[in-house]
């Protein structure tokens, strides 16, 4: 048996969402390898098309072909978001600059997610909103010509600061964006550089744009998505089987601040076959079974590991002592209200934890995990949980696991083959 469970992750969801976008504002056929095929994804091709541009399907073969215009068309119907926050920002931002009205919408839990952090930007640059709430969709822009910004965001956000970066580039205009406590994700900033864009981060959080580059047709490969890997990390952190091999995992380092937290708990995770795929650092993640101890996730931590904090809360009730999430109350406006979430359904497997304010504190614990888990169809908590339940005795019912699929389609499948691969270990001789 080979010393390995090897297991690939679908495409980063972060860059397959930027990388179409950018096509379709390119004027020609670009053609994305390796793209992720999920939900989230689908919605943001689906909003495309309504735009104007050729997208063909997403299929499980991760090759997508997208033929851009140069520019949107004014679309014929609401722009359909799903569930997909990443999709109404940035498309927000990619529109403020086209004379017509195109109004967005989404699924329920989109609609209650806040987009005026977005819309203040963009209306302070020329852009028009209207509806009934500003700060929630449903809700219509109508574009035009823009003018320069230099914008103190509110909490540091990868979509907030996409969004006023994308206006930059369709407006042709010059961007300034501060983020006030560490830095989010910077695949934006990667992409536009990699047309000729001049994209600088300066001191004190600033980011700097000017509009000196031109995007052209492309071909592209979509490194693996590191929030999926971490699910995975996870496993095989707890699981007590083989050591877990993620092949060709990205691992930008505004991506992989769960692997700093990780690592002061004591987990034994090694890269491996460190390479660079589309500007962005690749490697192969080894994890293996490791006792965890408690740590303090800090304030200036939190941009770079935000939707990690779910794996990282779950691994925390498997550590010895008392772990501190602190300043996370962003995670009260995700797909579900997950910093209550995460300390109710904790609490339901035995789990010491609460959640006040901004803060998220977990004691771990020894004892198998048994409960039902309440998702309310939040993919991230639907993971967590279910990598909680490889624990040895573990009897945890997550409520809805089919939700994964809008970012890791066929973790199902991927969880059933570690639940296998535990069985086995526990019966070798």
């Amino acid at each position: 048996m080979d010393k390995f469970h090897r297991l690939g992750v679908p495409g980063d969801k972060s860059i397959t969402h930027r990388l179409l976008l950018l096509a379709a504002l390119a004027r020609g056929k670009s053609r994305i390898s390796g793209a992720l095929t999920s939900l989230d994804i689908k919605s943001t091709a689906r909003v495309l098309r309504a735009l104007g541009c050729e997208v063909t399907p997403l299929t499980s073969s991760g090759v997508v072909s997208v033929t851009g215009r140069g520019s949107f068309r004014r679309p014929r119907r609401l722009l359909d978001c799903g569930n997909s926050g990443t999709t109404a920002r940035l498309t927000l931002g990619a529109l403020a600059a086209h004379p017509f009205q195109a109004t967005l919408t989404g699924d329920a839990s989109l609609r209650r997610r806040p987009m005026r952090r977005v819309t203040e930007p963009l209306e302070r640059m020329g852009a028009r909103f209207s509806g009934s709430n500003l700060d929630r969709l449903p809700l219509s822009i109508r574009g035009g010509d823009l003018a320069p910004i230099a914008w103190e965001m509110p909490v540091s956000s990868a979509q907030i600061k996409g969004s006023v970066l994308f206006a930059g580039v369709v407006a042709r205009c010059p961007v300034s964006v501060r983020e006030p406590t560490g830095r989010s994700r910077d695949h934006t900033e990667r992409l536009l550089r990699s047309f000729g864009f001049t994209v600088t981060a300066a001191e004190a959080g600033w980011v700097h744009f000017l509009p000196d580059g031109r995007l052209e047709p492309f071909e592209l490969e979509v490194p693996g998505d590191a929030s999926s890997a971490a699910f995975l990390v996870g496993a095989g952190l707890i699981s007590g089987a083989r050591p877990v091999r993620i092949t060709g995992v990205g691992v930008n380092p505004t991506r992989t601040g769960f692997l700093r937290v990780l690592e002061r708990m004591g987990a034994r995770v090694i890269l491996e076959r460190a390479r660079e795929v589309a500007g962005e650092p690749v490697g192969d993640l080894v994890a293996e079974p490791t006792p965890l101890r408690a740590t303090s996730v800090e304030a200036m931590e939190i941009p770079s590991l935000i939707d990690e904090i779910p794996l990282l809360a779950v691994m925390a009730a498997r550590a010895r002592g008392v772990s501190r999430f602190l300043e996370v109350g962003e995670l009260r406006v995700k797909e579900s209200n997950r910093l209550a979430l995460l300390a109710e359904n904790l609490r339901a497997l035995g789990v010491e934890a609460m959640a006040s304010d901004d803060t998220l504190e977990v004691e771990g614990t020894d004892r198998a995990p048994r409960g039902r888990i309440r998702t309310q169809g939040d993919h991230r908590i639907a993971m967590a949980f279910a990598v909680l339940g490889l624990v040895d005795g573990a009897e945890v019912k997550v409520d809805d696991l089919r939700c994964a699929s809008v970012s890791f389609p066929g973790f199902d499948q991927v969880l059933r083959s570690l639940q296998r691969d535990r069985r086995r270990s526990a019966v070798r001789p």
